[in-house]
């Protein structure tokens, strides 16, 4: 499925993105930028309120797919074993702790390339006991076909998570055994089924500028753009292809956290992996320039998350409060403002209208 096809008939009632312009976006000033940015982001979102969620990794290990960067993958060493699916009332009650810590969504993923039919059953006993308790429910499953998300969304699934990972020209350097037209499938199957969609990438793949500016440039532009878009920075696991990758400039995954922000003005844009190689002025920086949403607990998957009392003394630092489920309230019509505040910006850049 190429991107061409992969549209909406309503694309022409909102931005849609080119390259060039993102990229224009991407190079500004940095003071700009955050400008730009922060302006966009209290145009459709309390500033001072960030969404926490809680991942909890439902089955580890033994993925056969050969994404270069993930310690889960069946084809590296990176001493991780695969486990089994996860009994439905632990997960219940792993969910229960994460509401009374204060998560209002709760993300449950699974090492699989795609769910087998024989533990569908229990993937939507999960989905029905976590959604009983008040949460938002979201998951991550490798690809999903149109009858399995229909599944899910009869289940009560809000999200669901299917990383594009980078650009489309790139992809092939970071995994092989599925396509990037593969994602964007899996991605229409769960719009189409009425799930809301999580889809972002990964910064630290040996991916240049462009890439990361044609990567948001792909989701901005998707029929609708995703409600969550996560950014995470590369933790480099040992056994892996990508063990020895080069560190992203905190600079520059600002600037992609800020472009995000300004191509998807109504998506919560989450500061997700990496957090703990960050400082807490980098966090701060990435708070201002539109990320809202982040990772709370000790780990996120099969590596370490910085903890509930250090997120907590952070937020206390810069005045930031934990969103309640389901919070978003723009104060005025999203499209209008998006068009606003950058023809207030720099009206020379082009907007497509």
């Amino acid at each position: 499925m190429s991107q061409a096809n992969f549209r909406s008939h309503d694309e022409e009632k909102r931005l849609i993105w080119t390259a060039k312009t993102a990229r224009a976006i991407f190079d500004l000033p940095f003071m700009e930028l955050l400008f730009r940015a922060q302006t966009v982001h209290r145009q459709n979102f309390n500033p001072n309120r960030v969404q926490m969620s809680r991942l909890l990794s439902i089955k580890t290990g033994g993925c056969p797919e050969d994404c270069t960067y993930c310690s889960q993958s069946a084809r590296y060493d990176s001493g991780l074993s695969a486990s089994k699916l996860m009994e439905v009332q632990r997960v219940i009650a792993e969910a229960k702790r994460a509401r009374d810590a204060g998560a209002t969504r709760y993300c449950m993923g699974a090492a699989w390339r795609s769910p087998k039919a024989r533990d569908m059953a229990q993937i939507v006993a999960m989905v029905e006991g976590v959604k009983a308790l008040g949460l938002e429910t979201c998951m991550t499953l490798g690809m999903l076909d149109a009858d399995q998300a229909k599944r899910l969304k009869a289940a009560g699934l809000d999200y669901y998570n299917h990383n594009i990972d980078t650009s489309e020209s790139y992809y092939s350097n970071v995994i092989t055994t599925r396509s990037f037209d593969d994602r964007l499938q899996t991605l229409q199957n769960v719009r189409d089924s009425g799930i809301k969609v999580c889809s972002g990438g990964i910064l630290g793949l040996g991916e240049g500028t462009q890439d990361r500016v044609d990567m948001l440039v792909t989701l901005a532009n998707l029929p609708e753009p995703p409600e969550s878009v996560p950014v995470n920075m590369l933790i480099p696991v040992e056994g892996t292809p990508l063990e020895d990758a080069a560190p992203v400039d905190p600079i520059d995954f600002v600037r992609t956290i800020a472009t995000a922000r300004i191509m998807m003005p109504e998506s919560h844009v989450r500061l997700s992996a990496g957090r703990t190689a960050m400082s807490d002025e980098m966090q701060a920086l990435c708070f201002f320039a539109g990320a809202n949403s982040i990772f709370v607990g000790d780990t996120l998957l099969t590596k370490d998350n910085p903890g509930e009392d250090q997120d907590m003394r952070l937020f206390a630092k810069l005045g930031l409060e934990p969103m309640q489920v389901h919070e978003h309230m723009p104060e005025m019509d999203p499209a209008e403002a998006h068009r606003a505040a950058l023809l207030e910006a720099d009206p020379a850049i082009p907007v497509l209208r």
